[in-house]
């Protein structure tokens, strides 16, 4: 497969993009915190082939990266309302959330009937992600084990001639993956620091436990 690199900036490469997701195919794209390797979230031999291309363990699930809140509802299925409280406060922006998944989710995208997901602050993977459905699979776009590419170059050099396209927009901004919390558990529990701290985190869920 021959890897087409386009600029976000040039007409037709977000719209050329997404077409290849709902295609069945894997492209890169930028988000706010780190590039991201990305399937159709409802595809399962798509979200089967982007486990091979990150040599991927099936345990580890991935993520859905979402265009707006109203996409939540497509592929979560009673959301929590502390969920709903961290989505409002920190959406869009670096903090995943696991939630019970929608049953229609393919069993692939998650070892269990949860599923992680987040609405990334990045107009470019918005927009992506809007124009392929409202909901891609989507994970950090290096191999298991291998720092996350902060850059499309670094990115197509791990996945030239595996996904169909890279879409640049410039270094991301956090350089730093996603912080997951996961709210199917009372209280939440961190599962991974990322790029939302701590600190700001647990000084939310300490105020919405208090109110």
């Amino acid at each position: 497969m021959k890897t087409v690199h386009l600029q976000a900036t040039e007409a037709g490469a977000i719209d050329q993009t997404a077409a290849f997701l709902r295609a069945g195919k894997l492209v890169v794209f930028p988000t706010d915190t780190v590039y991201g390797i990305g399937a159709a979230a409802f595809g399962k031999e798509a979200i089967a082939a982007l486990y091979r291309a990150k040599e991927r363990p099936m345990s580890k699930g991935i993520p859905l990266l979402l265009a707006d809140e109203a996409d939540v509802e497509g592929v979560a299925g009673a959301i929590p309302a502390v969920a709903r409280q961290l989505a409002a406060h920190f959406w869009p922006g670096p903090l995943t959330l696991i939630l019970p998944g929608r049953p229609e989710l393919p069993d692939n995208v998650s070892p269990n009937e949860n599923v992680a997901v987040r609405i990334p602050d990045h107009s470019v993977a918005r927009a992506l992600i809007r124009a392929a459905g409202g909901a891609v699979a989507a994970s950090s776009a290096n191999r298991t084990g291998e720092a996350p590419a902060s850059d499309a170059l670094t990115a197509l050099a791990t996945f030239d001639g595996i996904v169909a396209a890279v879409l640049d927009d410039g270094p991301a901004v956090h350089g730093e993956p996603s912080t997951i919390v996961d709210c199917t558990t009372d209280p939440p529990t961190m599962v991974r620091a990322g790029a939302l701290s701590p600190e700001a985190l647990g000084v939310q869920l300490a105020a919405e436990k208090d109110g």
